[in-house]
């Protein structure tokens, strides 16, 4: 049945709201972390969903979070947009080398710098936790920051979803090649998420949520979608904020049972080193091209923004003993947020006299 506008009206003005201040409702998740981590932590451990006598289907709040998130984006894919793109793919082809690019560049400068460190490991823990970031798919938040700032929105979607699609092949490879700067033990965890990942994790908890939420919007009339996408939209905000406060309560729990001040010193540090290092690759490539205004800001959006939620889902599943890698990436997550609205705010002044973007599909 038809929702009436006059009732939609209150759901979509509080969702705009949340969104505005998406950053300050992070801070926020991470405070309710620290302050009551007990549902939090419930929902971390593996539930079971009974089907019948003694037969239960295994369930994880974490990864189902992702999934509702990347089917959410999906969803709101403007495919019609993608159509410009074959008349201009340098920034697109640009962004997804660089996707590539920027892990076996920021990766090994920060392993060299780790290693001057007194850390019986030489930081692998950190270093680790960079790999698993810094190969993830480009966020599907991207795209909102891209609104925010006029940025060239058809450029960001084809980001975000080759590097999506291509998941399953690129984050092996990249956590292949740097697994060398690792020592022996995280060495053979990371090559067993590797192996893990080319498996079928990528392709099952990134891809496929994203590519059934595009087969959705392909198949349901006008109408209907309008609808879905008035329930889908909160709903996913509201479970990305869930999924950081979860993320938040395994990372900051575990720190608090053993305080490590300089580990989270030195976690700081490291990602916003690679964060920013990221953010300038991207920014100078864009200017190497010359791209226009729009299209230099998807991509420099584009390589600094990584789905940090994912990278947060594959350590939660595959590496559940060592819940302080999930530091650097609930910072690394911050972080690039912060950085982004910088991107935004430094771009507005110049297409503030610009139309806005046209609306599409």
């Amino acid at each position: 049945m038809p929702i009436p506008p006059t009732d939609r009206r209150p759901i979509e003005r509080a969702t705009s709201w949340l969104r505005h201040r998406l950053g300050r409702a992070v801070v926020l998740a991470y405070a309710a972390a620290l302050l009551l981590p007990g549902p939090g932590l419930w929902l971390r451990r593996e539930h079971s969903l009974p089907l019948g006598g003694a037969v239960g289907l295994p369930l994880s709040t974490a990864p189902l979070l992702l999934c509702l998130m990347l089917f959410a984006a999906g969803l709101q894919v403007p495919l019609r947009a993608l159509g410009t793109l074959l008349r201009r793919p340098a920034a697109l082809l640009a962004g997804l080398v660089l996707h590539l690019t920027i892990p076996l560049l920021a990766v090994p400068a920060v392993a060299f710098l780790l290693r001057q460190t007194p850390d019986a490991d030489g930081g692998s823990g950190l270093v680790t936790a960079m790999i698993l970031i810094t190969a993830m798919p480009v966020a599907a938040g991207a795209t909102v920051w891209t609104g925010k700032g006029d940025g060239d929105q058809p450029t960001m979607v084809g980001l975000v979803l080759a590097s999506t699609f291509l998941s399953p092949l690129t984050i092996p490879l990249v956590i292949g090649s740097l697994l060398p700067l690792l020592s022996d033990g995280y060495a053979g965890t990371l090559a067993r998420v590797a192996h893990t990942a080319h498996g079928g994790l990528a392709l099952i908890g990134v891809v496929l949520p994203c590519a059934t939420g595009i087969l959705c919007r392909l198949a349901l009339p006008a109408p209907w979608l309008s609808r879905v996408l008035g329930v889908i939209e909160p709903v996913a905000l509201a479970g990305s904020l869930l999924l950081t406060y979860v993320n938040a309560c395994g990372a900051l729990g575990s720190f608090l049972a053993r305080p490590r001040p300089l580990l989270l010193a030195a976690a700081l540090a490291v990602t916003a080193s690679v964060c920013l290092l990221s953010f300038t690759v991207g920014r100078g490539a864009a200017r190497l091209l010359r791209l226009d205004t729009p299209a230099a800001s998807s991509l420099t959006l584009a390589c600094g923004i990584n789905n940090s939620s994912a990278s947060a889902v594959l350590i939660t599943t595959t590496l559940p003993d060592k819940p302080q890698l999930l530091l650097p990436v609930l910072a690394y997550g911050l972080l690039q947020k912060t950085a982004a609205g910088r991107v935004v705010s430094r771009q507005r002044p110049r297409t503030r006299g610009s139309p806005p973007p046209a609306q599409v599909d």
